[in-house]
């Protein structure tokens, strides 16, 4: 494929339509894989045609944009332009009611105070206690807000002393046309605090993030490993993304 869109390049000012076709039909799978993916994560009302036929334009931009001279191989660059642009369509629908975004943010808060009140990650029963909750509620809460990994971008905003929100997330965001002498060490700091949270998760925490990050496994075959449901791997994963999410917004309310 690499050696394809090369030749074109050379021979053509733009892709022809002919290979544009070719390469939107091999990667049809690709697409299907990344959606289905996504919508594991995702509320039953979400149309998946609509999310496949924004991968397709996703896919589009790629071969568009591909440089074959930077040593990247095709479908490692289409399929981040694909999930890029199915993850931007999702944020920009915001299809998170606000009710649940709000039992979210209590549930960061509430675990950001256990925490910080016991100096060591907080369990389940000690954060259902903080909420008043009995197990059992606090689980139904969990289901609730497990939906929410995809983080809204304006829920990171900074805060005033009395608990307001300023701005928008285009005030504390990079402008990719100047000069930012910070923005390395920025990235870098970002980057340690993920390490540093997922490094002191509960082990099943950290395992369930390992195994669906980084091993690219499902909730169920993350369950038939770890012996446990496919909601008790949703509730797991929940659990760690909102101590992220708490980490990674504590630190923008600092800067």
């Amino acid at each position: 494929m690499e050696t394809l869109l090369r030749e074109a390049k050379e021979k053509h000012s733009e892709i022809p339509a002919s290979l544009k076709e070719q390469i939107v039909l091999e990667h049809t799978p690709l697409i299907r894989y990344i959606v289905n993916r996504i919508a594991v994560r995702l509320p039953s009302h979400i149309d998946l045609d609509d999310l496949h036929n924004t991968g397709v334009i996703g896919l589009m931009d790629a071969i568009e944009k591909y440089d074959p001279e930077k040593n990247c191989k095709f479908k490692t660059y289409a399929e981040f332009r694909i999930k890029g642009a199915i993850l931007d369509q999702l944020r920009s629908l915001d299809w998170v009611p606000r009710s649940v975004r709000q039992k979210s943010r209590k549930l960061e808060r509430a675990y950001g105070e256990v925490e910080q009140r016991l100096g060591r990650q907080a369990n389940e029963d000690e954060v259902a206690d903080s909420l008043g909750l009995q197990i059992e509620k606090f689980h139904e809460l969990l289901n609730q807000v497990r939906g929410i990994s995809l983080v809204n971008l304006e829920e990171i905003r900074s805060t005033t002393s009395e608990g307001e929100r300023t701005g928008g997330y285009a005030d504390i965001v990079e402008d990719v046309n100047s000069e930012n002498p910070l923005a390395t060490l920025k990235v870098s700091e970002t980057k340690h605090i993920i390490g540093d949270t997922i490094a002191v998760l509960p082990e099943k925490e950290r395992l369930v993030v390992s195994f669906y990050y980084y091993e690219d496994l499902n909730m169920k075959e993350i369950g038939s490993i770890l012996g446990i449901t496919e909601s008790r791997v949703c509730q797991i994963h929940t659990k760690a993304m909102l101590r992220l999410r708490g980490k990674l917004k504590g630190q923008v309310d600092k800067a």
